[in-house]
């Protein structure tokens, strides 16, 4: 039990329910920015699949997208803000909890 009493599945992030969405911010986490390409590579998801959940991400504020170029190509980058990753902390906590870790 925590502190409060409550089971710790309270403070599991709704959102980050999904395998994609977790996907998405843990590959995020370790850094400052990652470039769009780079994350759906590494997702394994489809462009507009990763569209989706990024933009889930970005109104709930876990998530910024920048746009930019790099010498005449577009460019999209993807960072975790620090709503986003005090959330993905409080969720991977309420995971070890909840297994017992």
């Amino acid at each position: 039990m925590t502190d409060a009493g409550r089971h710790p599945r309270h403070a599991l992030a709704p959102l980050l329910s999904s395998p994609v969405r977790l996907s998405v911010v843990a590959a995020l986490a370790p850094t400052d920015k990652a470039e769009f390409a780079f994350v759906r590579d590494l997702v394994e998801v489809t462009d507009s699949a990763l569209s989706k959940q990024v933009a889930s991400l970005e109104e709930a504020g876990l998530v910024s997208v920048t746009k930019g170029k790099m010498g005449r190509r577009p460019r999209t980058w993807l960072a975790l803000t620090s709503e986003g990753r005090a959330v993905y902390r409080r969720h991977l906590d309420a995971l070890r909890a909840i297994s017992g870790g």
